[in-house]
């Protein structure tokens, strides 16, 4: 290698390190467009015989739940029914957190979830999807019957033994008629987003730190 290759590829270096410097400068203390970020808290699943529980998760505290010791909560799931001939019911719900109340949709005497049916509880307008959790789509979850789902029912928990807080699970339990009993730890929604929160040595560069 000759004297003026190797100075050429010293002064290169030098050059790519000082932009490097440079460009570390600019973005020193600034806020990262990731700063709002959705909430990494998704719902559980769980399967009992023909019976498949998806999307399980507690709301975030909304109009009529509070989420506290002595309040109300709301559970939001989708039940789907992958046999192709037997209907079940939901006949309760059981939690050390409460009283769990099941009201059906309108119309309905019970929470009853027929043959290749998905049944949805959760808030009102509620799109809980049923294959948001477990691999691949049973026939029920692919909507094979060409039919949308039900309206949501509602499975709320009343006079709530303890604080319900995001990041933590709880055990329900969920009794059907005809496939028996299926426990499951239910996680708490964290809300549409979970805003960052800015460090003490975030904030606008001092002067002559090298920002722009």
């Amino acid at each position: 290698m000759t004297a003026l290759n190797s100075r050429l590829m010293v002064t290169v270096a030098a050059f790519a390190a000082g932009a490097a410097l440079a460009l570390s400068g600019c973005s020193a203390g600034q806020i990262s467009q990731t700063a709002n970020q959705a909430a990494a808290i998704n719902g559980n699943h769980a399967d009992v015989e023909d019976i498949s529980l998806r999307n399980v998760h507690i709301v975030y505290p909304g109009e009529g739940y509070t989420n506290v010791a002595g309040g109300k909560a709301l559970l939001a799931l989708s039940i789907v029914n992958n046999s192709g001939e037997t209907p079940d019911e939901l006949t309760s719900v059981t939690t050390d957190l409460g009283k769990v109340t099941i009201t059906p949709a309108a119309g309905e005497k019970t929470l009853k979830i027929g043959p290749q049916e998905i049944v949805t509880s959760g808030p009102a307008g509620s799109t809980t999807a049923a294959g948001d959790q477990g691999g691949e789509a049973s026939p029920a979850e692919q909507g094979s019957d060409g039919q949308d789902a039900a309206a949501p029912a509602k499975i709320e928990i009343t006079g709530l033994t303890r604080d319900i807080s995001p990041g933590l699970t709880y055990t329900v339990s969920f009794n059907f008629k005809e496939n028996g009993t299926v426990q499951i730890e239910v996680p708490v929604d964290a809300g549409l987003e979970a805003e960052r929160q800015e460090s003490p040595l975030s904030g606008p560069a001092p002067e002559g730190a090298g920002g722009h």
